[in-house]
């Protein structure tokens, strides 16, 4: 070894361990600016101007994948950052870590190259030590492309956007030149009674030291206290792995979905005494059993697996959310009573698996193979790098599961003879046993591809009963012959689409019966084979969907248990003619996070701690229907008892019952006066009440006419917008409930429309609900503001006013 270079070495180590502590890790998202330019080489970008401030994370494709123009950028973007270096810089490394660039990345530091990585949703890290300049102003420079590239996972073809960017955090680490690079945790032969822990701790030695050092490891419950520890003294040279194992541990608290106990593993490298890094992890201790053909067993005992999906996104920020719009999402999941999550379809930003950790969230985590089939070596080469640094980086989650080696993997191939199954399974096979080589103690798992199912340890048909084909009264008899054929099953993907505020006073039955026209002629029916195309995505179907699949599944013996689809609206690039262009209204929350109806189906069956009553539906504000007509109204609650009243008069007292359809047995036959009708309900448990909900409504018997016009009106919202309100009315100025084309809001003068959000009220282009949109203006204080709807039934309704301070206000 270069004596030099030791003694360099040691003299680092006794210098930058004084740095050591808070400072190791510094977020580093603040500071950058942003080039939108399709540059290729870094000496192009020097000195180039039209750069302007952001703030990571950050997309170029927050708006315009929910814009009125078809298609997105996927180009090239370039971000940079200036920062100074102190002129004693040979205290340690300087290592830059990036939790996800998409899809591509190359790092330069001062005009260099540093390093790259291919492929989005997984982080990568660079030491940018020996291109620093000491004592000087040096610059980052990033090159992020999300072009279109075939032998990236997952395809184009693949029905969400492909964001570009750098879109999740960036941290600095400030480390000795020895430190810890990582640690793998696994806990085995785990029970009640006593539970294993090994670890394989990956050392950074850049500088080659072959000195001695000690690892200390320490164990220690949710109140600090140790419960186990060693230490170990060894002789490294240059990087390696170390493994250890701790005593025993005796009587572990278990990590549950209803009590997810963490313990903290520390993990110190020290030299003659002195600490020269350390790293803590959070680790649970719990096992979990498919049984074949039958149910889900964590910790000896059945759980049934009630889950969701969940895409990476939300409106405004597309793709580049903050940890806190993360925590938010997984805290509303669990709030509903989920304990389960499949992420959707690629590894997502670390601030998940942490909230699953602590929230108690099972987790079916994904490598991003989604559609196009198998491609070439280097397609072959880089997904199997993806599912390698996806195990990697998530292993020490206890709240993980599954492994997923893919969707939909032969559907829409890009390379010719790309769905193949014998290429396929050939490849299949290699992903299975590289995930069970790095990760024995999980299991592996694929959706809709039925020529893998032996491959993979848990397998999941495409059932999408009373959606894309059947009705749904059909849900019990699919699910129990998957639970027959496939030996470990779990029912992934179910669901339908709603347009927030969309009502319909017969909604297609679950045996997929729907009113074809007339007045309130229940006989005139016809049969529905494909709801997706045919049907209205009202609520109320999408309600009474999601009712019955829990319905059946809550009460269906050893079954598994199943994952909705999806928990949020997102947006696709594949679905422009949807009632909001390029969004998929699947998700029991709006793209905002905001509750649809379905989301309290959900939480009357799954939440039993948050007592609660919710009347179908807040936005269903004017019914119609014959004088004396029996109309359905349904409560949705975790109460054992509910009582509804109508107009200040009792329909009586029930009790909730599970294995009762609709709304658990919670449903009245009422009759509403004509005009303002008031709906309240309360919530009762042995006796007391604990949870109340009231809904005013118009109830109109005269049906309306034909649409005459639309109505266009402004009014003030708390925020200091303008709501500027659509309504289609006949020529007696009704409001016509079921006109349902799209409209499009256009301004012209001052002010500013909220748009490109993809939610109902943030949309320039949206189907109307019930013959009523609306959209949000940022008016501009004593300018005069022109709005225009129109759509090709009516060319156009105007409204010029002049906004006052006042509204402003």
């Amino acid at each position: 070894m270069n004596r030099k270079l030791y003694l360099l070495g040691i003299l680092l180590i006794g210098i930058w361990s004084t740095v050591l502590g808070k400072d190791r890790e510094v977020l580093w998202n603040s500071g950058w600016e942003y080039l939108e330019n399709n540059l290729q080489q870094v000496n192009q970008v020097q000195g180039k101007e039209g750069w302007h401030e952001v703030t990571l994370p950050h997309t170029w494709n927050a708006f315009d994948v929910m814009d009125a123009t078809p298609g997105y950028r996927r180009d090239t973007g370039w971000y940079r950052k200036g920062f100074d270096v102190p002129k004693d810089l040979n205290q340690g490394r300087w290592i830059l870590y990036f939790e996800g660039v998409n899809m591509t990345a190359e790092v330069y530091v001062n005009g260099a190259k540093a390093g790259g990585h291919i492929g989005g949703y997984l982080g990568f890290e660079i030491d940018i030590t020996d291109l620093l300049e000491k004592g000087k102003r040096n610059t980052v420079l990033v090159k992020a492309d999300n072009s279109y590239d075939r032998s990236i996972v997952p395809s184009q073809k693949a029905d969400f956007f492909l964001y570009g960017g750098i879109v999740r955090d960036v941290w600095l680490k400030k480390v000795n030149p020895i430190s810890i690079k990582g640690c793998k945790v696994t806990t085995s032969n785990v029970s009640e009674k006593a539970a294993n822990t090994s670890l394989n701790i990956e050392l950074y030695n850049p500088t080659a030291y072959s000195g001695a050092v000690t690892l200390e490891v320490s164990l220690s419950d949710k109140d600090g206290n140790a419960v186990a520890s060693l230490g170990k003294r060894l002789k490294i040279s240059n990087e390696g792995h170390v493994g250890l194992a701790l005593p025993k541990l005796k009587q572990p608290h278990l990590w549950e979905v209803n009590d997810p106990y963490l313990y903290t593993l520390q993990v110190k490298v020290k030299r003659q005494g002195e600490i020269l890094d350390v790293i803590s992890e959070k680790i649970g201790y719990r096992w979990f059993e498919f049984k074949e053909h039958g149910a889900f067993y964590l910790n000896g005992k059945r759980l049934l697996l009630r889950g969701t999906h969940r895409h990476e996104e939300h409106a405004g920020v597309g793709m580049a959310m903050s940890d806190a719009q993360h925590r938010k999402d997984m805290e509303q999941i669990k709030e509903m009573g989920a304990n389960f999550v499949r992420l959707a379809h690629y590894p997502q930003d670390p601030e998940i698996y942490r909230a699953c950790d602590e929230l108690g969230l099972l987790v079916w985590d994904e490598v991003p193979w989604c559609r196009g089939g198998i491609g070439d070596e280097a397609w072959q080469k880089q997904t199997m790098t993806m599912l390698e640094e996806m195990i990697d980086q998530n292993y020490n989650h206890p709240s993980i599961v599954i492994w997923s080696l893919g969707n939909e993997v032969y559907w829409l191939p890009d390379y010719e003879n790309g769905n193949d199954p014998e290429k396929i399974n050939v490849f299949l096979k290699q992903l299975h046993g590289r995930a069970k080589a790095l990760d024995p103690n999980r299991l592996t798992a694929i959706r809709k591809y039925p020529h893998g199912s032996e491959i993979v340890d848990v397998y999941s048909p495409s059932i999408w009963a009373g959606w894309y084909s059947g009705v749904y009264k059909t849900y019990a008899k699919a699910i129990t012959e998957s639970q027959q054929k496939y030996a470990r099953f779990v029912h992934a993907e179910y669901g339908a689409a709603s347009h927030t505020g969309r009502h319909d006073e017969s909604p297609i039955t679950g045996e997929g019966l729907i009113k074809t026209d007339g007045w309130n002629e229940h006989e005139n029916q016809a049969i529905v084979t494909n709801i997706a195309k045919v049907g209205d995505w009202s609520e109320n179907y999408a309600v009474d969907l999601f009712d019955w699949h829990l319905h059946v599944s809550e009460n269906q013996p050893d079954f598994t248990g199943n994952i909705q689809w999806a928990f949020k609206d997102f947006g696709t690039p594949l679905r422009p003619e949807n009632a909001i262009p390029y969004v998929n209204q699947k998700g029991i929350v709006d793209r905002e996070g905001n509750p649809k109806d379905v989301y309290y189906v959900f939480k009357s069956y799954w939440n039993t701690d948050d007592p609660f009553c919710y009347i179908e539906s807040k936005t269903w504000t004017e019914r119609i229907g014959e004088k004396g007509e029996k109309k359905m109204v349904c409560v949705y609650s975790n109460a054992s008892e509910v009582e509804l009243l109508l107009n200040g008069k009792s329909m009586g007292r029930k009790k909730r019952d599970n294995t009762q359809f609709p709304a658990q047995g919670l449903s009245w036959e009422v009759t509403f006066s004509e005009g303002k009708n008031k709906l309240e309900a309360k919530g009762f448990s042995k006796g007391d009440q604990v949870a109340s909900d009231k809904h005013q409504l118009q109830y109109f018997t005269s049906k309306f006419g034909g649409v005459e016009r639309i109505k266009l009106e402004k009014m003030p919202m708390e925020n200091g917008h303008i709501r500027m309100v659509a309504t289609a009315v006949d020529k007696e100025g009704r409001r016509c409930l079921d006109y349902e084309k799209k409209v499009y809001f256009s301004l012209n003068g001052g002010g500013k429309l909220v748009k490109d959000f993809g939610v109902a009220g943030k949309s320039q282009v949206i189907e109307m609900a019930n013959g009523r949109a609306w959209i949000e203006l940022i008016p501009e204080a004593g300018k005069t503001a022109v709005i225009e709807v129109r759509n090709q039934d009516f060319k156009g309704t105007f409204l010029t006013f002049k906004t006052t301070s006042e509204i402003v206000k």
